[in-house]
């Protein structure tokens, strides 16, 4: 483990509520694993968050300190984005919350949703996200990547229905981004 990987983790350890996985625990094989098996990063640490403040915290750290960070929701990119070497993995899997307005016709999903959940959510209301085409893929990475999937011919990509959402900024800050609201990050 490198001195700024020791930095961060001695930084987090006390606050956080999720799991900190290092090289050497228990489960660092399976948490350390994407997708695509040929990409074989090791993470100097994977910071497993439980909600909205662990990422804060995470992001704050790894910017102060200067660690190479990476962010894994469904860890299903096919060029391994959501891992890296030796740095910091900040990986969303607790949180997977999906809540749907029916009467708005909304949905709004946790960073760590992958898109079979947030199917089964929008479908017991009769609505449906035009995601991809793997249910065990991240809905937030997806959208990321713009969003290609069965029902983009009708309703676009899954980015082109995207209204809003809740981000971490590079400084720990959590902000809002829209067409109106910090629109430089929508």
């Amino acid at each position: 483990m490198t001195k700024a990987i020791e930095e961060v983790y001695s930084s987090l350890k006390g606050q956080f509520r999720g799991d900190l996985i290092r090289p050497g625990d228990d489960d660092y094989e399976t948490a350390r694993g994407i997708w695509n098996a040929m990409v074989a990063h090791r993470p100097g640490l994977i910071a497993r968050c439980a909600d909205v403040p662990d990422i804060q915290s995470a992001v704050s750290a790894a910017s102060t300190i200067g660690v190479v960070t990476a962010v894994r929701c469904g860890g299903h990119s096919l060029a391994g984005f959501g891992s890296c070497a030796d740095g910091l993995v900040i990986e969303l899997s607790r949180m997977r919350q999906v809540t749907v307005d029916c009467d708005a016709r909304r949905a709004r999903f946790a960073g760590g949703c992958l898109l079979g959940s947030v199917d089964v959510a929008t479908q017991k209301y009769g609505l449906v996200f035009p995601a991809g085409v793997v249910s065990h893929t991240g809905a937030s990475g997806l959208i990321l990547g713009g969003g290609f999937g069965w029902l983009t011919r009708r309703f676009g990509l899954s980015c082109d229905n995207v209204e809003g959402l809740t981000l971490v900024t590079a400084d720990g800050s959590v902000v809002h981004a829209s067409s109106k609201d910090n629109a430089n990050l929508f």
